[in-house]
């Protein structure tokens, strides 16, 4: 028996592929589909069936893409929001493959349609384990918001009453197998593991150890980011998903002046890290580093952006084009020959940022504004630099404006995030707002609590998700 988790970096994201006597299911397959073929051909099986839980909202579903090259059939529950799918099951229905029973468990409260699959060996009445989507992590569950944030308690109560109704009777030697790991926004806590059975989950995860009203409180609290992209993955997962639309070798390479003239059309953003970037980059370019681009590209491009790319090296347009391919966003329309050194030798116009360390930053706190761009979660529990202002570096584009009088006084700007990348999106968004002089704070809060430097909790200074509640004072 083959059994194999593929990852997707930056997204959390993470697909299984289950084969047994040469026949083989995959367990929602992202955009770019390659790596679940390879491994196919590489073990000799064929795969017959594409299993999806849910409409995913993260990334570009690649279910409709793998069953057209491998001629396999996709699985889903019978629910209207999986219209694109070969076979559809009840319930508790069942399909079967080589000898491996696997039953549908419909649970929503994430989505209206998520659905788990209950796996059986053989003859066996226990189940071996179960794919349990983003109806429940490993310590965690879903987030129930997604829907309609109206109905997040609604959506709770759904989920709690259907994790112990439909995946509490499978037994507590079921391995659990979710869609997302640490790391996932579709998520609040999940764990920083990669392992779990229901038994552990009975034992410390809230929706086993909380009464029903504390959990379904909990979960209404719950103030996670939504980027706007999901939007777009709600569509065309409907669809489920699209293929590829483009490969390395069809973006081109411009150099300097070719870049300045076409850069005009669209986004550059610039993937180095946000200390070179501050070193030097381009006048009115984003700062988004590598391994966030899949995180963060989303917040600032659509599926219509023209992207053009700064790469640390010319080797990583392969890895930046699927970063952007599995949140939607294909115009890629090229990258600078030679990198940021290309443009430098060139003469063309440059543009500087600034940093701050630590100590420097709390001997002379009263000089600078600090503007704290983690989630509400981090800033209000985690602990924040006295006096910070805050706003999710996600909304800092479209809602800018509700902190803009406190950045532009005589005070200096510094931004933190944990430990500078956020930040370091922060400080070029600023910048292409009209507010100079910023200061990215390097090692953000993680080397700030290090150095035992002051820290208050609360909601002070806070401007919450803006989607959740209006500004706190």
């Amino acid at each position: 028996m083959l059994f194999c988790k593929v990852k997707t970096p930056g997204l959390a994201h993470v697909a299984y592929v289950l084969g047994r006597k040469g026949e083989a299911i995959v367990v929602d397959p992202r955009r770019d589909t390659d790596e679940y073929v390879a491994l196919a051909r590489a073990e000799g099986l064929r795969v017959r069936y594409v299993l999806e839980t849910h409409r995913q909202e993260d990334f570009v579903m690649g279910s409709g893409e793998l069953a057209k090259k491998l001629g396999a059939k996709v699985v889903t529950l019978d629910h209207p929001l999986f219209g694109h799918s070969d076979i559809k099951l009840a319930d508790g229905e069942e399909i079967e493959l080589a000898g491996v029973r696997i039953k549908a468990l419909h649970t929503p409260g994430h989505t209206p349609e998520s659905t788990c699959y209950a796996v059986y060996l053989d003859d066996s009445k226990a189940a071996w384990g179960v794919f349990s989507g983003d109806t429940l992590f490993i310590g965690e569950t879903g987030r129930t918001d997604l829907p309609d944030r109206e109905k997040t308690g609604e959506n709770a109560a759904l989920l709690y009453d259907a994790v112990r109704a439909k995946l509490g009777p499978l037994g507590d030697q079921a391995i659990l197998w979710p869609a997302h790991a640490s790391g996932s926004v579709c998520g609040g806590n999940i764990a920083e593991r990669d392992d779990s059975t229901l038994g552990f989950e009975r034992t410390y995860n809230p929706v086993f150890t909380e009464g029903r009203d504390a959990f379904i409180a909990r979960k209404v609290r719950e103030r996670i980011p939504r980027p706007p992209y999901f939007r777009t993955m709600e569509v065309w997962n409907l669809e489920g998903g699209r293929a590829l639309a483009k490969q390395p070798g069809a973006v081109p390479v411009l150099a300097a002046k070719d870049f300045a003239s076409e850069m005009k059309q669209g986004l550059v953003i610039d993937t180095r890290e946000p200390e070179a970037f501050a070193a030097g980059h381009i006048p009115g370019s984003v700062n988004v580093w590598l391994d966030g681009l899949p995180v963060f590209a989303g917040w600032l491009a659509t599926e219509s952006t023209r992207v053009y790319l700064v790469l640390p090296r010319p080797d990583d347009l392969d890895e930046a084009l699927k970063h952007l391919a599995r949140v939607g966003i294909d115009a890629v329309e090229g990258t600078l020959a030679s990198g940021f050194e290309g443009w430098r030798d060139a003469g063309m116009p440059l543009a500087m940022g600034d940093t701050i360390a630590p100590r420097e930053l709390e001997a002379s706190l009263d000089g600078h504004v600090v503007l704290d761009v983690r989630d509400d979660q981090e800033f209000e529990q985690e602990g924040h630099i006295p006096n910070a202002r805050h706003l999710y570096v996600g909304y800092l584009d479209e809602h800018l404006d509700r902190i803009r009088k406190h950045l532009e006084g005589k005070a200096t700007v510094a931004v933190t995030c944990n430990v500078g990348h956020r930040s370091g999106l922060a400080l070029s968004l600023l910048e292409r707002h009209g507010i100079r002089g910023v200061k990215n704070l390097l090692g953000g809060m993680t080397a700030w609590r290090k150095l035992k430097l002051p820290l208050e909790k609360g909601t002070a200074g806070s401007v919450t998700t803006p989607d959740v509640e209006g500004e706190r004072r």
